[in-house]
C-alpha cells in the first residue's frame, strides 16, 4: 500500500442540520453504476412482505424438526432414553450423538464443539437430541419427552477463575494468550490514569430467528436450504459431521434477513440434515425466539484494565492493558476477536510504547463468537474512557486531547504494522467538532422534547442534564492473521442482459446491489441480474468486515473487465486501434478521436460473452510471540459526537443526536452507506444502554425480546452524517472501505463519554446501568 496521497478525493460534507438520509452526491453524479444510489432490487418485495425467507419454504411430504437442549450449564450425561419420544404418534425419527456418523465438529475456526452433546453438556441450551415429526407441535412434545439423566456439575462462570479451574473442555480453558510488547515496556509518563471497564454480552437479536429446510438426495446426500453467509465452509463442516463427501452435500442460500453474526452457526443444520437422511423426507426447522437466543453465539463479555501514561501536554507515552474475553464453552471466533482487541487496544492514537496482555478463556457460559466489530468494540469503550479520564486529570478539553494524539497515515500500530492505508482521523474529529449542536429543549416547543423516560417521562425536567461526548475508533477490513482471502466470480452477457454468478451472500450489506453497479459501470448495460447462491458455484468466502465489497466485488470487476475486452477488441481491430483507446459511457462506445461511435446494445447484438476471475488481496501474517506482525489488510476509522440528556435523579438516558464522520475510501452507493451507518449507530446505542443478555451462574435469564430490550423507534437518536471522507485506498478495488462495523464500535463509547460529561460519573460499564448515571451535578 503506497503512494495513497495521489488518489485522494475531497470530503463529502453535509450541510449543517441535515439528517443522514438527506446526504446526496454532488451535482452530476451518475444515475447508475458506481457512485450512484442504486436501490436494492429486492427492496420493494421486502417492503411489501413478499420476499421469500427460509421460514417460508415448503416441500411435499414435509416433516418438522425440534431440538432438545440442555437445561444445565454444566452436567455429565448419564443416560439418554428416546423410547417414549419415538413411540409417540406422528414421530418419524429421534436422534442423539450416537446417530452422528462423522467425526467432524462445529465451529467456524476451531471445530471443538460436538453436533449433539455426548458425555458432557458445557452450556445452557446445548443441543442433546433432535426429533422429526409430521407436525411442529408434535416434534416439540416429542423432544420434551426424551429422557436425559444428568449428573449436574459445578459450572465455571467467572472467566477470572478459568486459569486455575479444572478444564471444562479437553482442549483446556485457555483459548489464546497474546502478550503484546512494543517500544520500551519500562517507559512511564508524568501523568498516569487507571481504569477498570466491563462490556456485557450483546446478542445479534436477528429480525428472523434461525430456520432451514433439508431435502434428502438419491445418492445418500442432502441439500440444505438456509440463510447462511458462508455456504462453502458450512458445507465442508456439515459433510464432515455427516460422514459424507463434500460433493454429496449442497447448501442453497435463501433469503437472509440480515446478518450480524448469528448466521455463522452450524448448530441446527447438522440435526436437520441427519433427520432428512434418516427419514428420507424433507425436514424443516423454525426456531423459537428462545431457541434463537440459546442457540447462536454472542458478543464476547470482556473485562478490561487500563493504565494510560502521558506527559503534561496530554501526549501519550505508554498504554498498558489487560484484556480478558469470555469465550463461553467453545473457542469458535475467540482467537480472532482477541487479536483485534489486543491490536486496537490503544485506539486510533499514536503510542510510542505499549504493554498489552490479552486472554480468551473457556467457561460454561453461552458461546461467544463473531459480532460486528468483534474485539474492537470492547476496547474502544475502554480506551475512550481512559482518554476522558486523562483529559479530566489534565484539565484539557476531551476533544482537544484526542486531537493531540490522533493516528495518521504512516504511523505504526502497537503491533509494529505501519498504517499505510488512508487514516484521516484528524479530519474526522474536526468534522464532528465543527458540526452544529442540536437545539436545547428551551429553544424548541415543549411537545418536541422527549424526556429521557419517554414522551411522558416520569422524571422532573429540572433533573435533566445534557452531555456531549466524543469517541474515535477503528476496525480492520477482511479477515486477519494470514487468512487466505479469495473470491471467484463469473460475468455473463447475452444481448443487453448481464448476469453475475458469485457465491458472495447478500445479507443486507449491499453486495448484490454493488455487483449490479460494477457491471453497469464497466460494461454500460442497465439490466444486471445476480444469480442465487449455492455451493455449486466456486467459493467466495464469508461476509463481514467489508470483505465482499473488496474481495468479491474485486472478482466481479475483473470478470466484467475481461468481458469488456472481449467486446471491444473486435471493434478496435476493425479500426486498427487498441481496445484501450475505446471508452464506454452512457450506453455508448466511442474512440478517443471520435471516429468510432456506436451503442453498447448494437455491439452486443447476437453475442454471448462471459469470463471468470478471482480476487486475492495481499497476504497478512499471524501475530508473533510479542504481538508483532502485519496482521491486517486495511483499516477503517470513524469519529462520533454523542449528545445525550440524562435524568440524574432516575438514571434514565436519552440519546438526542449522534454526529458521525466516517472514512469510507470511496462512496460506491451513498444512500446505502448512510443506511448502514444509521443501522450501525443504533446497534451501538443498544449496546450502550439496553442490550445485555443476562446470564446467572451459567443460566440464560429471560431469553426473549421482553427480557432483552432492543432500542425502539423512540430510542433511536437523530443520526447526522456530517462527513463521508473519500480518501481512496489504492490497493482496494474501487478504493472503498468497510462501513458497517465501525459505527457499531464507536457509538457505545461516544454515548458513555456523553453520559460522563452530563453526570461527572466514571461510567465504566456497558450497557450503562441507571445507577451509573445518577447523582450528577
Amino acid at each position: 500500500m503506497t503512494d495513497r496521497a495521489a488518489d485522494t478525493a475531497a470530503a463529502i460534507t453535509v450541510a449543517p442540520g441535515v439528517a443522514a438520509q438527506a446526504v446526496t452526491r454532488p451535482p452530476g453524479a451518475p444515475a447508475h453504476g458506481l457512485g450512484s444510489s442504486l436501490a436494492p432490487s429486492d427492496a420493494w418485495a421486502k417492503a411489501q412482505g413478499t420476499h421469500p425467507y427460509t421460514a417460508d419454504l415448503w416441500a411435499e411430504g414435509l416433516l418438522w424438526a425440534a431440538v432438545l437442549r440442555s437445561p444445565h450449564p454444566h452436567a455429565r450425561i448419564k443416560r439418554i432414553d428416546t423410547a417414549q419420544a419415538a413411540a409417540m404418534p406422528g414421530v418419524r425419527a429421534v436422534i442423539t450423538h450416537e446417530d452422528v456418523p462423522g467425526t467432524g465438529g462445529l465451529g467456524r475456526h476451531v471445530a471443538d464443539r460436538p453436533a449433539l452433546a455426548s458425555e458432557v453438556v458445557r452450556y445452557h441450551g446445548e443441543p442433546v437430541a433432535a426429533v422429526a415429526a409430521d407436525h411442529p407441535e408434535t416434534a416439540r412434545l416429542a423432544a420434551a419427552a426424551v429422557v436425559v439423566e444428568y449428573e449436574v456439575l459445578e459450572p465455571l462462570t467467572d472467566p477470572e477463575k478459568a486459569f486455575e479451574a479444572p478444564p471444562v473442555h479437553p482442549d483446556g480453558n485457555l483459548v489464546r494468550h497474546i502478550p503484546l510488547r512494543y517500544g520500551d515496556p519500562s517507559a512511564t509518563g508524568e501523568v498516569v490514569v487507571e481504569g477498570l471497564y466491563r462490556v456485557g454480552r450483546q446478542d445479534p437479536a436477528p429480525i428472523g430467528a434461525e430456520s432451514g429446510l433439508a431435502v434428502p438426495r438419491p445418492d445418500g446426500g442432502v441439500e440444505v436450504y438456509a440463510a447462511v453467509t458462508d455456504p462453502h465452509t458450512d458445507r465442508d463442516r456439515l459433510a464432515a459431521c455427516l460422514g459424507l463427501a463434500a460433493e454429496q452435500v449442497k447448501i442453497c442460500v435463501t433469503g437472509v434477513p440480515g446478518s450480524l453474526g448469528d448466521r455463522e452457526d452450524l448448530g441446527f443444520q447438522v440435526p436437520l440434515a441427519l433427520l432428512a437422511i434418516r427419514t428420507g423426507s424433507p425436514v424443516k426447522l423454525a426456531a423459537t425466539r428462545e431457541e434463537s437466543f440459546l442457540g447462536h453465539a454472542h458478543r464476547h463479555p470482556t473485562l478490561l484494565r487500563y493504565w494510560h501514561h502521558a506527559d503534561r501536554e496530554g501526549r501519550l507515552v505508554k498504554v498498558e492493558a489487560q484484556l480478558l474475553m469470555d469465550a463461553g464453552a467453545y473457542a469458535d471466533d475467540s482467537a480472532e476477536a482477541l487479536a483485534a482487541a489486543v491490536s486496537f487496544a490503544a485506539g486510533p492514537y499514536k503510542v510510542r510504547n505499549a504493554v498489552i496482555d490479552g486472554w480468551a478463556v473457556r467457561t460454561n457460559n453461552p458461546p461467544s463468537g463473531y459480532l460486528r466489530g468483534e474485539g474492537a468494540m470492547q476496547v474502544c469503550a475502554a480506551h475512550e474512557g481512559q482518554m476522558d479520564k486523562l483529559a479530566a486529570r489534565l484539565g484539557i478539553d476531551p476533544a482537544e486531547l484526542r486531537a493531540r494524539n490522533v493516528l495518521a497515515t504512516g504511523d505504526p500500530l502497537p503491533t509494529g504494522q505501519a498504517v499505510t492505508c488512508p487514516a484521516p482521523v484528524a479530519a474526522l474529529l474536526d468534522a464532528v467538532r465543527g458540526a452544529p449542536m442540536p437545539a436545547l429543549p428551551k429553544d424548541g416547543p415543549v411537545e418536541e422534547w422527549l424526556l429521557p423516560g419517554g414522551p411522558d417521562g416520569a422524571g422532573d425536567p429540572g433533573a435533566v442534564r445534557r452531555g456531549v461526548g466524543y469517541a474515535l475508533g477503528m476496525v480492520h477490513m477482511l479477515r486477519a492473521e494470514g487468512s487466505d482471502e479469495v473470491a471467484t466470480a463469473t460475468v455473463r452477457v447475452e444481448g443487453t442482459v448481464a448476469t453475475v454468478l458469485c457465491s458472495a451472500v447478500e445479507s443486507g450489506q449491499g453486495f448484490a446491489t454493488l455487483a449490479r453497479q460494477i457491471v453497469q459501470d464497466v460494461l454500460g448495460v442497465d439490466e444486471v441480474h445476480v444469480a442465487p447462491v449455492d455451493t455449486d458455484l466456486p467459493p467466495a468466502g464469508p461476509g463481514g468486515r467489508g470483505r465482499h465489497t473488496w474481495v468479491s466485488g474485486g472478482a466481479v470487476e475483473r470478470a466484467a473487465r475481461m468481458v469488456r475486452t472481449q467486446l471491444l477488441q473486435p471493434l478496435a481491430a476493425t479500426f486498427g486501434m487498441s481496445a484501450e483507446l475505446l471508452d464506454i459511457a452512457d450506453g455508448k462506445i466511442t474512440s478517443y478521436d471520435g471516429v468510432l461511435s456506436t451503442t453498447v446494445a448494437e455491439a452486443l447484438e447476437g453475442k454471448e460473452l462471459w469470463a471468470t476471475a478471482q480476487c486475492r488481496p495481499h497476504p497478512t501474517e499471524r501475530l508473533n510471540e510479542a504481538g508483532q506482525g502485519d496482521a491486517f489488510v486495511g483499516l477503517s476509522f470513524a469519529a462520533i459526537r454523542a449528545v445525550v440528556d440524562v435524568d440524574v435523579d432516575l438514571g434514565a438516558v436519552r440519546v438526542v443526536e449522534m454526529a458521525v464522520a466516517q472514512d469510507v475510501g470511496r462512496a460506491l452507493n451513498p444512500r446505502q452507506i448512510e443506511a448502514r451507518i444509521e443501522a450501525g449507530v443504533l446497534q451501538g446505542v443498544g449496546a450502550a444502554l439496553t442490550e445485555h443478555l443476562r446470564v446467572v451462574r451459567g443460566m440464560v435469564r429471560r431469553p426473549d425480546l421482553a427480557g432483552y430490550p432492543l432500542p425502539t423507534a423512540l430510542d433511536a437518536p437523530d443520526v447526522r452524517v456530517v462527513a463521508l471522507l473519500e480518501e481512496r485506498d489504492v490497493v482496494a478495488p474501487f478504493g472503498a472501505k468497510a462501513v458497517s462495523a465501525v459505527p457499531v464500535v464507536v457509538s457505545p463509547a461516544a454515548v458513555a463519554a456523553a453520559v460522563r460529561a452530563a453526570t461527572g460519573r466514571p461510567v465504566n460499564r456497558l450497557p450503562i446501568r441507571p445507577q451509573s448515571a445518577v447523582g450528577g451535578a
